[in-house]
């Protein structure tokens, strides 16, 4: 006690106390100005450490010397009759107070005040408003699509290094913002097509198409360019260069300064620059990460996704080795992760899935993410992974705010959760008019049709939602873009053309089985609706995801909340609860109550419950 009494007297507490209110104050402060300036996730982290670091050398400070009318002494140089700590102290409590006060304003204003609008209809309308006032993208007529290029030789690799080159032209590209350049997915759609140039810009909605071809022998290389004007056919630029494989670097940067020259492009250091660190600059890495995308999309294709991402990790993992920086091959990585933490929280494992890839998923998925955003080259991808991490890793303060800055931020990048987090949680008008951008430079991939779809739907544009869905299932057909047609189908009543699209598109048996479960309860056949939950295979009736989406479509509010509570216990479990809201689209699935990890991270956020939804249940009455 007498220990105690002497740090009183010192005023060791009261330091100490109101350093840690003003270190509080002074972080939250920094979290909102470095959210907004755009800093680094480090910046922050950073700061907190050195107000923690700064703790003990204040409150050893306040031990060893005293504020005194000369200026501070030390204590054991003070006399103690001399002293005047008491009126210190005194000081103390007032400042202590004071900060208090600015701590409880900044708090409530940071609660209440300052969270954007979670009304989606004031989103929507605003996101709206945007855009129809948004002027003509000049880039339009400056826009490109780099086709693959043709491998002229027939080595075990050469297609895939003449894809390699291809997409390496094509980011560079990509970082000058006068351009409008059509993204790989739907550029390498046209792929092995002998199909007119003229048809396909126009199907890309480019004004201009760079194609070209590669031969290799040995170690020499020949690369031929040209960069055609599809109006007319006229080529603008064309090029053959004659060199050695290990020159091959400085002959895809040479193919992308002078297209951007051609298309009157000024070129100055800087974007030089970016254009360089665009890609990996590695021939080998290059190569085998054409390889590792290969696998990794037909992955996305199959039931048991887990095996095929393993071997695709492989690949990845070489490409990391060789070129540690390129911030895409880390999303592609985390992938195979986020798959098994939560099918582990939704009560499956797949083939092949050992105790040890449980244990390490969730350290692995977080070392990507940390990875994406450390070398993230430009703020549109920097915010994508951001917000990305940031929700994985369960760190959901101002989670909605992060995704309005994020959604401000028009481009062509595709995150891999920001679709998700904006549809359940009431975001999705903004994520429309996103989506709509990058269409523009992705057309022919069916994920962004099925984005823009289901963000239409859910935003209550159920004409829009079906419109989007019908115009990309005949460019771009897809079991995710098919389901989403059948959803937009069944809210319209058009239950027999519904059925037609879960037969005509949806590849997968077990997504078909489901959607055909939707039509029926929606058209109010219980009796079909029972019937087809019995068909389900036993792996999936054991599937939390399946069992919460049938048990709320069918208004068994018991069971969607026993189940969700199973989902809850895991660690993972907020990730595929969200899962499970984007997939019922039917607004809360379950309660709250049901769910109290879940329930104190929506707590924590700014996120919309329950979410919004355009589509009700007979049965279904919360």
């Amino acid at each position: 006690m007498s220990l105690f009494n002497e740090l009183k007297r010192r005023n060791v507490v009261r330091v100490a106390a109101a350093y840690i209110v003003l270190g509080w104050v002074i972080a939250q402060v920094a979290e909102f100005a470095f959210e907004n300036f755009g800093a680094p996730a480090w910046a922050l982290k950073s700061l907190v450490i050195v107000l923690l670091l700064g703790l003990p050398l204040v409150v050893f400070f306040a031990w060893a010397f005293e504020l005194t009318p000369d200026g501070v002494k030390r204590e054991k140089d003070v006399d103690r009759s001399q002293s005047i700590t008491g009126q210190t102290g005194r000081k103390l409590d007032r400042a202590i107070i004071g900060i208090l006060l600015i701590a409880v304003v900044w708090f409530a204003w940071d609660k209440f005040l300052s969270t954007p609008a979670t009304n989606p209809e004031t989103r929507l309308e605003a996101a709206e408003t945007g855009a129809l006032t948004q002027q003509a993208d000049s880039r339009l007529d400056r826009s490109v699509a780099v086709l693959p290029f043709v491998a002229m030789s027939s080595g075990p690799d050469d297609e895939y290094f003449a894809d390699g080159l291809t997409e390496e032209i094509l980011n560079s590209l990509a970082q000058l913002p006068e351009l409008l350049v059509t993204a790989r997915t739907s550029a390498f759609s046209f792929k092995g097509q002998d199909i007119p140039v003229q048809e396909i810009a126009s199907a890309l909605g480019v004004k201009h198409i760079v194609e070209g071809s590669v031969r290799r022998s040995g170690d020499r290389l020949r690369v031929t360019a040209q960069l055609i004007r599809a109006g007319d056919g006229f080529h603008l630029w064309s090029n053959n260069y004659d060199s050695e494989s290990v020159d091959t670097i400085a002959v895809q940067e040479n193919i992308a300064e002078q297209i951007a020259r051609a298309l009157d492009v000024v070129l100055d250091e800087d974007k030089r620059e970016a254009m360089r660190l665009a890609g990996l600059r590695d021939v080998e890495a290059f190569t085998i990460y054409q390889k590792a995308v290969e696998v990794y999309e037909s992955a996305h294709g199959q039931n048991d996704i887990v095996p095929e991402l393993k071997r695709a990790n492989a690949m990845f993992e070489q490409v990391i080795e060789r070129v540690p920086t390129f911030t895409t091959v880390y999303l592609d990585h985390s992938d195979l992760f986020v798959h098994l933490l939560t099918d582990d929280a939704e009560g499956f494992r797949g083939s092949g899935v050992s105790d040890e890839d449980l244990a390490t998923a969730y350290s692995a998925a977080i070392a990507d993410y940390e990875a994406a955003v450390r070398y993230a080259r430009t703020d549109e991808v920097r915010l994508m992974a951001e917000l990305d991490f940031a929700y994985i890793s369960g760190n959901w303060r101002n989670l909605g705010r992060k995704l309005s800055t994020t959604l401000e931020t028009a481009g062509c990048f595709n995150a891999n959760w920001t679709p998700m987090i904006a549809s359940a949680y009431g975001y999705s008008g903004e994520f429309l008019t996103y989506s709509r951008e990058v269409l523009k430079c992705d057309p022919r991939r069916s994920l962004s049709w099925f984005n823009s779809a289901r963000a239409a739907h859910r935003s209550g544009q159920i004409d829009e939602a079906l419109r989007l869905a019908r115009d990309g299932i005949e460019i771009a057909p897809g079991t995710w873009l098919g389901s989403e047609l059948a959803r937009a189908l069944v809210a319209h009543d058009l239950f027999d053309e519904a059925r037609d699209a879960v037969g005509r598109y949806i590849d997968d048996p077990d997504i078909a089985l489901l959607f055909e479960s939707l039509i029926a309860v929606k058209a109010g056949d219980r009796a079909q609706f029972d019937q087809l939950k019995t068909e389900f295979p036993s792996r999936l009736s054991e599937n939390r995801l399946f069992s919460t989406i049938l048990a709320a479509w069918g208004g068994d509010r018991a069971e969607a909340n026993r189940v969700a509570a199973l989902i809850d216990e895991n660690p993972f479990g907020s990730i595929s609860l969200t899962n499970i809201t984007t997939w019922c689209g039917c607004g809360a699935p379950f309660d709250l109550k049901a769910t109290p990890n879940f329930a104190a991270r929506l707590k924590a956020s700014d996120l919309t419950w329950p979410p919004p939804t355009a589509m009700t249940f007979p049965d279904k009455d919360w």
